[in-house]
């Protein structure tokens, strides 16, 4: 077995070191043009060239859940596509998400500019009863977020395009139900894949339909977000403010508003990082099940782009 790595700023070595070790009767190198033929693929951001060169691989592992990027290639058709399930980054979206929760809910941000302007202040306690929390996107990461945030008794609400198996949420599915969830949740958290259909989904009309002083945490995708809309319903005070942790532009150009707005609580995309020992280990176990003829989880379907 042949097996090729591309993956743009990322460095190679730690990771052909730990292919090596798992798969020692694999050749595992650094594709190079004119590289010879591979069987499978490891790869995040890769050229065209990359896949033009390999026509033949049976299978394309993403080093990262989002396949957004990748799925606006032309890929081998025969190929199946394999994105990271959970590898650790579950439990770091479950983290970051409820850390800005909290943290808006307690109104954290105005009692540390507070004390750091030298003011002793109190700010009316919020009812959590009336602080719904919506999870948009209800796959492995927006399920862990979902259970996480319950267990700090705030309502959960979550909305999927089709049912869900869950607990401990009120469930909203599809087209029908979407205003609704919107309209019942305090804070709205977006975890939904990158599609066509998806891209400007939280624009000034949809954003416009939670209740006033509603809060945005998107840790999905820069182009989820219409910025100039998102700015506005602040700026407005229909929204109280957001959390961000995905631009558009990666890293935030010096010049965007964002920067400028103190609503608005900015991350480096830092939300759940790839974990090499965790990502590896799902890999090689997928990998190994391929090459027995057996089906693995985690396959992307490529018409809808998840």
């Amino acid at each position: 077995m042949r097996i090729s790595f591309c993956c743009a700023n990322t460095a190679p070595e730690p990771w052909l070191v730990r292919l090596r070790a798992a798969m020692p009767q694999a050749e595992v190198s650094v594709w190079q043009p004119g590289a010879a033929a591979a069987d499978m693929a490891v790869v995040w951001q890769p050229p065209q060239a990359f896949f033009d060169e390999q026509p033949q691989l049976k299978a394309i592992f993403n080093i990262g859940a989002g396949v957004d990027a990748l799925l606006k290639l032309r890929l081998p058709p025969q190929a199946v596509v394999v994105r990271l399930e959970d590898a650790g980054m579950a439990v770091q979206m479950a983290e970051y998400v409820c850390q800005a929760v909290v943290r808006h809910f307690r109104d954290l941000n105005a009692y540390a500019a507070d004390m750091q302007a030298g003011h002793w202040t109190f700010y009316p306690p919020r009812q959590r009863s009336d602080f719904a929390v919506g999870v948009m996107g209800l796959g492995v990461l927006g399920a862990r977020v979902a259970q996480a945030l319950a267990q700090f008794e705030f309502p959960v609400n979550g909305w999927s395009r089709t049912p869900k198996a869950l607990t401990g949420l009120t469930p909203f599915v599809g087209a029908a139900q979407f205003n609704d969830f919107l309209a019942c949740s305090r804070v709205l958290v977006n975890l939904l894949p990158l599609t066509p259909e998806t891209v400007n989904l939280l624009n000034h009309d949809m954003l416009g339909r939670m209740p006033r002083g509603g809060y945005v945490i998107n840790v999905a995708r820069g182009a989820h977000v219409v910025d100039a809309d998102l700015l506005a319903l602040i700026q407005s005070g229909h929204l109280a403010g957001a959390t961000l942790d995905v631009f558009r532009t990666e890293p935030l150009p010096a010049e965007h508003p964002f920067w400028h707005e103190p609503r608005i609580t900015l991350t480096p995309h830092t939300s759940a990082r790839t974990l090499l020992d965790d990502s590896m280990a799902q890999m090689v176990a997928k990998m190994a099940a391929l090459a027995r003829g057996e089906p693995v989880t985690g396959v992307v379907n490529v018409a809808k782009g998840y």
